[in-house]
């Protein structure tokens, strides 16, 4: 986070982080116009165009997620198109590789990919305790076991729960 936070590309930084905080892909993130998102009601609608499973996507945006593009659409122009503008008028962003490049020099991550900032989004929720059905479908995954890749990771929870049964019992005794 120090490393994104200190990045001179502050669009950049913005695109990364809308990443971190949806758990959707670069293209989406880096293609996406104005249009798909509703501040007011706050949702992301990704057409179906613009998504891997080929399907409408409509993800609920979080307070931080509706902040950031909240701040970002009061320093954009009335009239852009484009969340992520790119030097051509009228065309997205190419990419963010040289920063996301920086950011991984910065904090020292060798092996640390764009789409992994996806799973660390997937890891944070199941932590936390969210649902397979729930994260994948705030990840847009149409089969479940698409994200039963993440089953994994919840075996913090898992340990806290068996825990407390274990409180019970060992207080009984």
């Amino acid at each position: 986070m120090r490393a994104l936070t200190e990045l001179p590309d502050k669009q950049a930084a913005n695109a990364i982080m809308l990443a971190l905080l949806t758990g959707a892909r670069k293209s989406e993130v880096v293609k996406a116009p104005w249009e798909q998102f509703d501040l007011a009601k706050g949702v992301w609608t990704k057409p179906s165009a613009h998504t891997k499973q080929k399907k409408p996507h409509r993800v609920p945006l979080s307070p931080a997620t509706l902040e950031l593009l909240r701040a970002m659409r009061e320093g954009a122009p009335a009239d852009a198109v484009l969340v992520f503008p790119g030097r051509l008028a009228g065309k997205p962003r190419d990419n963010v590789r040289r920063a996301w490049d920086r950011i991984r020099k910065d904090a020292k991550l060798e092996d640390v990919h764009f789409h992994d900032l996806c799973h660390s989004y997937a890891s944070l929720l199941i932590n936390d305790g969210a649902s397979l059905p729930i994260i994948g479908r705030l990840l847009g995954h149409t089969q479940a076991q698409t994200t039963m890749r993440y089953a994994h990771l919840a075996d913090d929870p898992l340990r806290e729960a068996t825990s407390r049964v274990g409180k019970i019992v060992g207080g009984a005794l």
